[in-house]
C-alpha cells in the first residue's frame, strides 16, 4: 500500500491552525459580542473598536509573519503564534475594562496574523501550481470549521451562565487551542525538501530536491516581494474583502438579536450554518480559480459576496437572513483562498509567505477600518442596515478591481 504524501499531513495541520487562529481568534468574537456587551457595558462603538483593536494586531503580525516564516521557518513561528493565541484567548475572559479588554483582543489579533499567514502560503510550497488553489482551499477551510465550532459550542455556553458566560465561553476556546498548538508544532513541517519530496502535482520523473541548506534569504529575493508591480496590485484586490467582509461578520449577531430581535439561539444556529457551509467554500473557489483564473475567479466570488450582504440589509426576515447566510457560507473565504494562491503564483513557493504577508497588509488596512466605521453608523443612524449596504458596495468595487488582476510571469 502506497504511504500518502507528507504534504497531506501538513494542509491537514494548516486547516487546524485556521480553527484556532481565525475561526477561534477572531469569528467566534461574532457569537460573543452580544454577552460582552450586556456583561461589560460596552456601545457598538467600543466593541467595534476591540474589533478594530483585534484586526490591527493582526495587520502587525501578518506583514511580519510572513517574513518570519520565510527567515526562520513556517513551523516554528505557527507553533509559537499558536500558543499566545491560546493564552490571550483563555486572558480575555478575564477582562473587567475596556482597556484590558482591547489589550487581549490586540495580543489574540499578533497571534492570528503570526499563524495564519503562513499557514495559508503552505500550499504553495506543498502543491505544485495547478493544484495550489484547491490545497490553499484545504487550509482556509478551518475558517469555516472554526466557525462552526463556535457556534455549536458558544451560545451553549452563554445560555447555561447567563451574563457571565462569555467568559467560560472564551476559556473553552482558549484550552481547545492550547491542544491545538501542541499537535501543529510536533507534526507540522515547513517544505518538501525537508522531506526529500517533490511538491504534490509536480512532474513524478523529476529527483526529489534535495533539504534546503537554510531558510535565509538575500536582500535582493526580499526585494522580490515589494519590486512586483501586480504583487501590489493584489493587495489593493484584497484590501476590498477586508473593508466589506468585516462589518458583516463584526456585527452579524448583534444585527439578528439586539435590531431584529431574534434569539441568540437562532444567531448562533445560523452561525454555525454559516460555518459549516465555509468549511468547504476555500476548496470549491479555489478550484474555480485553478480553472476560470485567479482574476476572474475573484470577480465571481466578490459578486456573491455583495448579494450576500445586501440582502442580509434589505430582506429582513428569516428566509432573508438564511438566504445571506448560505451565500456569505458559500464564499466566506474565496478571496484569502485566491489571494494566498496568486501570491504563490507571482512569487514562487519560497517567497509565498512574505508575499501573502506584504498583500495582507492591504487587506488589513480595511479589515482594522471596517468594524470602527460599521459601529459607528449603526450607532449615528440606529440602524445596521447603512452599514452592510456599504459593505456591499465595496465589495462591488472589488469585483471591478478583480478583473484587471495581471496573470504571473513565473
Amino acid at each position: 500500500m502506497r504511504t500518502p504524501h507528507y504534504g497531506w499531513v501538513v494542509i491537514f495541520m494548516g486547516m487546524l491552525t485556521t480553527i484556532a487562529a481565525h475561526g477561534f481568534g477572531r469569528m467566534a468574537y461574532t457569537l460573543i459580542l452580544p454577552a460582552m456587551k450586556d456583561g461589560l457595558k460596552f456601545d457598538y462603538t467600543q466593541l467595534g473598536l476591540l474589533g478594530t483593536g483585534n484586526f490591527v494586531g493582526y495587520l502587525a503580525m501578518a506583514l511580519i509573519g510572513g517574513f518570519l516564516a520565510a527567515r526562520f521557518g513556517t513551523r516554528r513561528v505557527i507553533g509559537l503564534a499558536l500558543l499566545l493565541l491560546a493564552v490571550s484567548l483563555m486572558a480575555t475572559g478575564l477582562a473587567h475594562s475596556f482597556g484590558f479588554a482591547l489589550a487581549m483582543r490586540f495580543l489574540t489579533g499578533l497571534a492570528n496574523g503570526a499563524a495564519y499567514v503562513p499557514a495559508m502560503a503552505l500550499g504553495s510550497a506543498w502543491f505544485a501550481m495547478r493544484r495550489r488553489g484547491f490545497a490553499t482551499g484545504i487550509v482556509s477551510g478551518g475558517i469555516g470549521a472554526g466557525t462552526l465550532i463556535s457556534g455549536l459550542l458558544v451560545p451553549p455556553i452563554i445560555a447555561a451562565q447567563g451574563v457571565e458566560g462569555w467568559r467560560t465561553a472564551w476559556e473553552v476556546l482558549g484550552g481547545i487551542a492550547l491542544g491545538i498548538a501542541a499537535l501543529v508544532a510536533f507534526l507540522i513541517r515547513n517544505r518538501p525538501e525537508d522531506k526529500g519530496l517533490l511538491p504534490i502535482g509536480a512532474a513524478a520523473d523529476a529527483p526529489p530536491a534535495a533539504p534546503a541548506a537554510g531558510p535565509r534569504l538575500s536582500s535582493w529575493q526580499w526585494s522580490a516581494v515589494y519590486r512586483k508591480g501586480a504583487v501590489w496590485y493584489l493587495g489593493l484586490v484584497y484590501f476590498f474583502y477586508g473593508a466589506s467582509y468585516i462589518i458583516y461578520m463584526t456585527f452579524f449577531a448583534a444585527y439578528l438579536v439586539k435590531e431584529i430581535g431574534l434569539s441568540q439561539a437562532f444567531a448562533g444556529g445560523l452561525w454555525a450554518a454559516v460555518g459549516a457551509l465555509s468549511t468547504f467554500c476555500g476548496i470549491l473557489w479555489g478550484g474555480i480559480s485553478d480553472r476560470l483564473g485567479r482574476s476572474r475567479g475573484a470577480a465571481l466570488a466578490y459578486l456573491v459576496l455583495a448579494l450576500a450582504y445586501t440582502v442580509f440589509a434589505l430582506v429582513q426576515s428569516p428566509f432573508g437572513f438564511t438566504l445571506s447566510a448560505v451565500l456569505f457560507g458559500l464564499s466566506a473565504w474565496s478571496i484569502p483562498t485566491i489571494m494566498a494562491a496568486a501570491a504563490g503564483d507571482h512569487l514562487g513557493p519560497r517567497l509565498a509567505p512574505a508575499g501573502l504577508g506584504f498583500i495582507t497588509l492591504f487587506f488589513g488596512i480595511g479589515q482594522a477600518a471596517g468594524p470602527a466605521f460599521g459601529g459607528f453608523l449603526a450607532d449615528a443612524r440606529g440602524t445596521f442596515t447603512l452599514p452592510f449596504l456599504v459593505a456591499a458596495a465595496i465589495s462591488l468595487a472589488g469585483s471591478v478591481a478583480a478583473i484587471f488582476t495581471r496573470k504571473p510571469s513565473l
